[in-house]
């Protein structure tokens, strides 16, 4: 959940629903000072979508015209409640009509068609032509933690999105069109599962840190 990696340009998560929110714009109002050619993208789910920040962040980003682009991963629920019960509006992505920025809803479970809108709002946001919220359509196969059941969800709806789960999808995508072969499909899964593996290794091998290490970047 904390993930942070300066060199890749990831400024950091935290645990407090829609607050990645505006610290996006303030990094995006930044590298608009700074006159740089950086787009700033900040991920959230449906749920956070009805908090104070949500509706701040995308007031200030549009009233500053700044280059960043607002990507909500609606799977549909906000922990237990699903989005029609929590918001009146049908989707998400209309919100953005309220501060005059373009909405876009696509089928999230489609990476052709995500990248395509993201590619758009990308060069409108270096063209100067500011934020953009891009409501991302999705499901979420499991609880919202690891004991949770999911009880409130409707086993035809989950079986519903298990076949448009996108990884299989896509895959099967990328053989019909000839893009890829089934030796190639292969050969990335077993890439992926040497990466994983000797990234547990690492973690399972790496030592505990030492006390000191808490006030490293601190400063008093």
């Amino acid at each position: 959940m904390h993930i942070a990696d300066i060199s890749k340009g990831i400024i950091g998560a935290n645990g407090i629903v829609g607050a990645g929110i505006p610290i996006a714009v303030g990094a995006a109002y930044a590298q608009k000072y700074r006159e740089q050619d950086s787009v700033t993208v900040a991920f959230f789910g449906d749920g956070a979508s009805n908090r104070g920040t949500f509706h701040e962040s995308l007031n200030m980003a549009a009233a500053l015209n700044i280059p960043v682009i607002f990507v909500c991963e609606n799977n549909q629920f906000g922990m237990s409640t699903p989005f029609s019960y929590h918001s009146k509006n049908k989707t998400i992505s209309q919100r953005a009509a309220a501060y005059d920025m373009p909405g876009v809803r696509v089928d999230g479970n489609d990476p052709i068609e995500v990248r395509d809108a993201t590619a758009e709002a990308v060069a409108r946001a270096r063209e100067g032509g500011g934020p953009t919220l891009i409501e991302c359509l999705t499901w979420r196969h499991h609880g919202h933690f690891i004991g949770d059941s999911a009880a409130y969800k409707n086993p035809l709806d989950e079986k519903l999105w298990r076949d448009r789960d996108p990884i299989p999808g896509f895959e099967k995508r990328l053989l019909d069109d000839g893009l890829a072969s089934g030796s190639d499909i292969e050969q990335i899964k077993s890439e992926a599962r040497t990466e994983l593996q000797a990234s547990i290794h690492f973690a399972e091998q790496s030592p505990y840190p030492e006390l000191s290490v808490m006030y490293e970047d601190l400063v008093f």
